[in-house]
């Protein structure tokens, strides 16, 4: 089984432009990202799939691998369609699962990746797309929009996503309760090949929009979606404050030093 992750990363953000190549410790965070993917065990290749020249040369001067891709597009799983079928033409190998891994992650880690990619491997057959979720730490977190909070059933399959805070706490839903837990989604996405490409022929749908989540358009035209806990804490990176706590995280990081060198000798 081809197993293939790719990053999707772009220069322009509202919030922080030119966030992939905003430097932490001294390397552009998209290197920290694709250096710590790469190590991932149960991946064949690693690809960043972006519109923007600077991205694709730092890739290339890492040793990585980088496609690019349309600059019009506005959600990551089209990038990603794209990119898959470019990797294809280009290495004449049909990918089986396309993990794909945020680019604003810096402190991702290998068994993350693995998590993803072998809930979507071992999911029933009508499974075509799975995501990691972990536990909400406080009430802060709960109650913001930008934490996707997410419900499951007892098989841990997405019931349905959402900004606000789900379940209510209003009828006893508190955290800890009769078993209540509070799960937030984290954006690691494992397709398989077809449903990749069948995700991106479905129309976006009203709660998919009204929450601005894209997996509530598989909930809503009835896809499953396996979730699976994340054996890691996933730091984002969506504004300077955030690249500064990072930073901060990473002075204690085991994997930094593994790659710091290679990483800093290009960037």
């Amino acid at each position: 089984m081809n197993t293939v992750a790719i990053i999707p990363a772009r220069m322009g953000s509202s919030r922080f432009p030119g966030k992939p190549m905003a430097k932490i410790k001294g390397i552009p965070m998209i290197g920290h990202v694709y250096m710590r993917v790469v190590m991932a065990e149960s991946l064949d290749d690693t690809w960043v799939a972006t519109c923007d020249q600077e991205i694709f040369d730092y890739i290339e001067s890492i040793g990585g691998k980088a496609v690019m891709t349309a600059d019009t597009h506005e959600r990551c799983s089209d990038r990603c369609a794209e990119a898959m079928l470019k990797i294809e033409e280009m290495t004449g190998k049909k990918i089986d699962i396309v993990v794909t891994a945020q680019g604003d992650e810096p402190l991702v880690t290998p068994a993350t990746i693995d998590t993803a990619a072998q809930a979507l491997q071992n999911a029933d057959s009508d499974v075509g797309v799975a995501c990691l979720m972990g536990e909400i730490k406080d009430e802060t977190e709960f109650k913001s929009p930008h934490s996707i909070k997410v419900i499951v059933d007892v098989n841990d399959r997405a019931m349905f996503m959402s900004r606000e805070p789900i379940p209510t706490m209003c009828k006893g839903g508190e955290k800890g309760k009769d078993g209540i837990r509070w799960l937030k989604q984290i954006c690691t996405i494992p397709y398989t090949r077809d449903y990749l490409l069948k995700f991106n022929e479905t129309p976006p749908s009203p709660l998919e929009i009204a929450e601005s989540i894209d997996l509530n358009r598989c909930l809503e035209n009835a896809h499953p979606v396996q979730m699976a806990m994340c054996p890691d804490i996933a730091v984002s990176v969506d504004t300077p404050q955030d690249r500064d706590y990072a930073e901060s995280v990473m002075e204690n990081d085991t994997l930094y030093p593994l790659y710091a060198e290679k990483a800093k000798v290009a960037a």
